[in-house]
């Protein structure tokens, strides 16, 4: 190819990834849906994107490296002493019955469908293990199933990623070695890839520890050094050991997030952002590579592969992993419906299976096709069927808003209480233990204490939230927290306006939506509520006496849509409005 077409080709394939991913956020759907299909597309149809030919012998390296930085991505997720309750026994069970469990029947199903070696069937059947956050969130988000379901599901998703890509690089190098039939069994290699994963793993931990710790760098050039320091281990590693890199990635994620002194709260935007990045160029050229014809000698063999998966072994792990949990019928039934492949699984398809094809494994070049088909069939068949599965089971939470109220004064619990009595599903949360017991009083739903702390952190986010009312009585939190907390959730962000002539360090000069009225300032709000004045529900019939303000205006169809400095609402037959009444009032809630 000559200079201007790679240049070309590069160029489009990064606008396609960017692209997809750009119209999937705007339609709410996860961008494999369009990732893949359209790479596909692009390699059927033009020579200008064809990465053997664009990057040559540098392809399955970078794509090698890429995979690295996704596994260390997704190790940096597993914060483990954040799976509690009884969450945790039925995601330990998804994991430890499921994996072994779809590892053995896919592997036993491709040796029965396609035409490949035992190798390549236990190689493929390791492959498909996984699932992934980033497959599974967007789906759950368009979905909103209650928490019961959401939560087991979200976990599973982001810890299966690299308990998946272990076992994928263990199966590999158990294959080049000899040890799993190909030849004279070799152990000693077997087991000194593991040895030099870890070992290096360790090792880029302790850079890491050197250059945020002890250097402390700033966000970016801290971020930039996690980057470098991923590649070059990975890299040293594969040169070592072929591919012992993914290991590698993976020990380092496991010990960032999981020992006590790692910061990596402020670096995960910009890290995730180049991840994102990684990954929509990635995807394009991995399905750009597979061509139409590989994909039509395995179509057939595919689609009885993944009616096995879909209709015999996930329901069978979901049904051994949620008996006896507390789960009804319905919420067993949706787990056992939801498990599309994903990111994991294309790229270690990508990185492995050229390699198997270069030791002659038989089959080993079904394996790449195969799994891309069964990502598109999977994400398709869920991400068509998810919502009206969810409805017949009954496990979908009831439509409308469910906003997040963050503060713990008494006009603060009121508001709070209103918004329940309207309908809404309202989540509270306050930093005080008294504060979180008056919310338990007042009947109303307390969230996880952590769940700023994390939102602002690792991979949580604040899930299945719609609005978030910042109403404590720090200034300074509320103006931080609504520039922060936007990037973690797709609803809005309000906070109650500071004191006039606040002489706060950030309230004063931080923008963002304000809440109510100009002059309910968190100071007045309080003032009033304390000389009587208290939060009401009423009909949009009923008229709004001089001196008492409209604080929120709830529609028939349960969405909020809160009053702020620009302005009240247009108000409807059949609203409710929250109201702060005058002294002496009584109205639906206090």
């Amino acid at each position: 190819m000559t200079t201007d077409q790679i240049f070309y080709g590069l160029a489009l394939t990064v606008a396609l990834a960017v692209g997809c991913q750009v119209v999937a956020g705007r339609l709410r759907i996860p961008a494999l849906i369009l990732l893949l299909p359209a790479g596909f597309c692009a390699g059927a149809i033009t020579d200008d994107i064809q990465p053997d030919q664009l990057l040559g012998s540098l392809f399955q390296p970078l794509v090698s490296l890429s995979v690295a930085i996704i596994l260390f991505e997704s190790g940096l997720g597993l914060d483990l002493r954040k799976l509690k309750g009884s969450t945790r026994s039925v995601v330990v069970r998804l994991l430890g019955v499921g994996v072994p469990i779809t590892w053995v029947l896919a592997a036993s199903a491709s040796a029965l469908f396609f035409d490949m070696s035992g190798s390549a069937a236990i190689m493929l059947g390791a492959i498909l293990i996984v699932s992934g956050p980033t497959v599974v969130g967007p789906l759950l988000a368009h979905v909103r199933p209650t928490d019961r379901v959401r939560h087991p599901l979200i976990w599973e998703g982001t810890l299966i990623d690299p308990i998946g890509g272990i076992i994928g690089a263990l199966v590999f190098h158990g294959i080049v070695s000899g040890g799993l039939g190909l030849g004279e069994y070799r152990p000693g290699r077997f087991l000194g890839s593991v040895a030099i994963g870890l070992i290096a793993g360790v090792v880029g931990a302790a850079i890491l520890w050197f250059l945020l710790r002890t250097l402390d760098l700033p966000e970016i050039l801290g971020t930039n050094a996690m980057i470098a320091t991923v590649i070059a281990i990975a890299a040293v590693s594969n040169v070592v050991r072929d591919d012992t890199g993914l290991i590698a990635a993976i020990v380092m994620g496991l010990v960032v997030s999981n020992v006590e002194g790692f910061d990596v709260a402020a670096r995960r935007p910009f890290f995730e952002t180049i991840v994102q990045l990684i990954l929509g160029v990635l995807f394009v050229s991995i399905s750009a590579s597979v061509t139409p014809s590989s994909v039509e000698d395995v179509l057939l063999p595919t689609v009885g592969l993944v009616a096995v998966l879909v209709l015999v072994v996930r329901p069978l792990v979901a049904y051994l992993s949620t008996s006896r949990t507390g789960l009804t019928g319905g919420e067993r039934a949706f787990i056992g419906w939801m498990a599309p492949r994903g990111i994991v699984a294309a790229s270690t398809a990508s990185a492995f299976g050229v390699t198997l094809v270069d030791q002659h494994i038989s089959g080993a070049e079904d394996i790449l096709p195969a799994t891309f088909l069964t990502i598109v069939l999977t994400v398709t068949l869920y991400g068509l069927t998810a919502h009206p599965v969810a409805k017949r089971l009954g496990v979908l939470r009831p439509s409308g808003s469910r906003p997040l109220v963050v503060g713990g004064d008494p006009w603060a619990i009121g508001i709070g209480r209103a918004l329940q009595d309207a309908g809404l599903d309202v989540l509270m949360w306050a930093g005080l233990t008294e504060q979180r017991e008056a919310i338990r009083r007042a009947g109303l739903t307390v969230a996880p204490g952590e769940l700023l702390a994390a939102a602002t952190g690792r991979r949580a986010q604040l899930e299945g939230i719609s609005e978030v009312l910042l109403l404590t009585a720090e200034d300074d939190f509320n103006a931080l927290a609504s520039v922060v907390l936007p990037g973690q959730l797709d609803g809005r962000v309000y906070r109650v306006a500071a004191p006039q002539h606040s002489h706060g360090v950030v309230a004063p000069y931080t923008g963002g939506e304000l809440l109510f009225d100009a002059a309910l300032t968190r100071s007045a709000l309080t003032s009033r509520y304390d000389q009587g004045a208290r939060i009401q529900t009423v009909t949009a019939e009923q008229s709004v006496p001089d001196g008492e303000f409209v604080l929120f205006v709830v529609r028939r169809d349960r969405r909020l849509d809160p009053v702020t400095t620009h302005g009240r609402p247009p108000v409807e037959d059949g609203d409710s409005l929250v109201i702060l009444g005058g002294p002496g009032e009584s109205g639906s809630s206090g």
